[in-house]
């Protein structure tokens, strides 16, 4: 991985989910850019598969680029992702997909 180590790359995917706000979904791709590491979107999954912290660390909040929900949502699968998300009124398209255009966290899209 990187120099720091997978424990490093972890961390510092945690520390930026965690300022995703409530009511709002950030991707994969996006997390793993913000955390200087574009190219690992998938590593970023890998790591909230995993998460250390549930209820604090807001995994639920991480969809696919599309606005797909995550099949394996570590945390009771998607249709418990999909309840924690319309909890904190997140929308959805008819496709089941969230509406990315309007729920979309801006970090890191400019």
């Amino acid at each position: 991985m990187e120099p720091t180590g997978k424990e490093g790359f972890f961390e510092r995917v945690y520390q930026m989910v965690e300022q995703v706000p409530e009511g709002m979904v950030a991707t994969y791709g996006q997390i793993a850019k913000l955390v200087g590491e574009p190219r690992r979107a998938r590593y970023v999954g890998y790591a909230l598969h995993v998460n250390p912290r549930p209820g604090i660390i807001p995994c639920h909040r991480i969809v696919f680029a599309d606005g797909r929900l995550a099949p394996g949502f570590a945390f009771g699968g998607p249709e418990a992702q999909r309840e924690l998300l319309e909890a904190e009124d997140v929308s959805f398209l008819a496709d089941g997909r969230v509406d990315l255009s309007a729920n979309r966290w801006p970090a890191g899209l400019e």
